[in-house]
């Protein structure tokens, strides 16, 4: 096997990891954000009546706290609701993991852009097989919903305990008191779950699209090879 060989082979590769953690972290995102989706929630879920505070103030707070999440030197705050050490201390371990995903989105993006500009250039197909990086991609991210789909459809509570047993492994302050933390009276285990779809939903769609589209491609350059003419003589009527 020739260097250059290798080297295709290992883009491929390449390509296809940054291609998969792009769309597991781009689906993570939706509903970071996608800010109406939790607006929408607000008088659906009828929080206002629930939490005593109005839609203004529900959004504000819910605001501060994505910005505090997703922004950089940004203090903890949640509008006028009332929160506690230990509940901003929580906020700050999720703002490790918001920072993550943001970090490999970024990442695996620029890297299947440098990837594809490189390939346009010298002309370089990525494939595994008979087939391409992105496919492979695809078809390995879409299992992932699948899987977490199946926990928590058995048992949402469950799966929601043992998420934060592993993304905040010996920390109990994600269990909040609501008369100091008010927060928690206005994102609702519900809506954890609804994020939970919007997250699946999106590496489904991703991955569909990514799937249909290396089939397309595939049956247009099959219909558009030329046709191999035959060597055997043409029969002359008479």
């Amino acid at each position: 096997m020739n260097s250059k060989k290798v080297l295709r082979i290992l883009a491929s590769l390449l390509l296809t990891v940054a291609a998969f953690f792009f769309i597991i972290t781009f689906s993570i995102g939706l509903p970071i954000y996608l800010r109406p989706f939790y607006y929408a929630h607000i008088n659906a879920m009828e929080l206002p009546s629930i939490s005593g505070h109005s839609y203004g103030e529900i959004k504000e707070a819910y605001d501060e706290v994505l910005d505090y999440l997703t922004l950089p030197n940004k203090e903890f705050s949640a509008g006028i609701m009332r929160y506690s050490e230990e509940g901003a201390a929580h906020f700050a371990d999720c703002k490790v993991l918001f920072d993550l995903n943001a970090s490999v989105l970024f990442a695996s993006a620029t890297v299947i852009a440098l990837l594809l500009i490189v390939g346009r250039r010298l002309k370089i197909t990525y494939k595994l097989g008979k087939r391409s990086s992105a496919f492979w991609a695809a078809v390995s991210a879409i299992v992932f919903p699948i899987v977490i789909g199946a926990l928590a459809a058995t048992n949402f509570d469950r799966a929601f305990v043992i998420f934060h047993s592993i993304f905040f492994p010996g920390k109990e302050n994600w269990i909040f008191d609501p008369t100091t933390d008010e927060i928690i009276t206005v994102l609702p285990q519900d809506f954890f779950m609804d994020c939970a779809i919007l997250i699946g939903v999106g590496v489904v769609v991703l991955c569909t699209a990514i799937i249909c589209a290396e089939f397309v491609i595939a049956k247009k350059k099959t219909a558009n090879q030329p046709q191999v003419a035959s060597n055997e003589p043409v029969p002359v009527l008479k």
